[in-house]
């Protein structure tokens, strides 16, 4: 355990994985109401109980920690721990019965991602990410795979749609680069690249609840996660980010995005 990640911490995101499990197994492939958000983006009450089961754990267990929430909000922003929460990300998966969604359960100590879950509830398959930690799948040690260079990677975001103007341009010379591009599996696309068979994920206009828990799991298995000028990631980055397996590609990747 590190000073900022201890024994507590991990049991809590444990059992929030498990919470949010039980509710989403219930509704997954059945019949339930889909809400537009007003960004357009779905809702179901998968997510939204899913949600509060998490937020009920921690209050009942850290009290004085912050949340920050995709449906329900923010709640001690000023906290020096907050847990950032998104329930089911991938709803557009989950509502058409794809099983490439996942719950994301970050802890941010004073901004700062320090540790990450991404829980597949169907598949039952669950990465780990903690500050000072090697990075587990199922308790198991995961590491990312060694690539030199772009011309040999393997490249994910979830949608080429995220990109407009410049940034469409930059990832379209990313895109010309590597060996092969594929799309559509939200935050699994990360965790199989913490496991060794994914590359670069790269991707826009992401909210603090899509990448917090995922940079300490990338980081835990060997790779690097940060925004496009290669900053670490904090609850106040932008929204762009990069992860790399293997932390040779994050420069020329940078560059190709950039148009250098």
């Amino acid at each position: 355990m590190t000073e900022s990640v201890t024994a507590a911490h991990l049991a809590l995101a444990e059992a929030l994985a498990d919470a949010a499990g039980a509710v989403i197994r219930r509704y997954f492939r059945q019949k339930i109401a889909v809400d537009d958000k007003s960004d357009l983006t779905p809702v179901t009450a998968a997510d939204r109980e899913a949600e509060a089961a998490m937020r009920r754990l921690i209050e009942a267990r850290f009290p004085d920690h912050g949340i920050f929430g995709e449906e329900h909000g923010r709640t001690r922003p000023d906290a020096e721990y907050c847990w950032v929460l998104d329930p089911i990300d991938g709803t557009k998966s989950f509502i058409s019965g794809v099983p490439l969604f996942g719950t994301l359960i970050g802890l941010a100590h004073r901004g700062i991602p320090v540790l990450g879950v991404i829980d597949q509830p169907i598949s039952r398959e669950r990465w780990i990410g903690a500050a000072g930690q090697p990075s587990t799948l199922n308790g198991t040690p995961v590491r990312t795979r060694p690539c030199a260079g772009l011309a040999a990677a393997t490249l994910f975001c979830t949608t080429p749609d995220m990109f407009t103007g410049a940034e469409a341009q930059g990832f379209a010379r990313l895109k010309s680069a590597v060996k092969l591009t594929r799309y559509g599996a939200d935050c699994y696309a990360y965790a199989l690249l913490a496991s060794g068979f994914v590359d670069l994920v790269v991707e826009s206009g992401l909210k603090p609840y899509d990448f917090c828990a995922l940079a300490p799991i990338i980081a835990g298995a060997g790779g690097v996660m940060t925004d496009w000028q290669g900053k670490a990631l904090d609850l106040g980055s932008d929204g762009k980010v990069v992860a790399c397996g293997d932390p040779r590609l994050a420069a020329a990747t940078r560059a190709r995005l950039s148009g250098g």
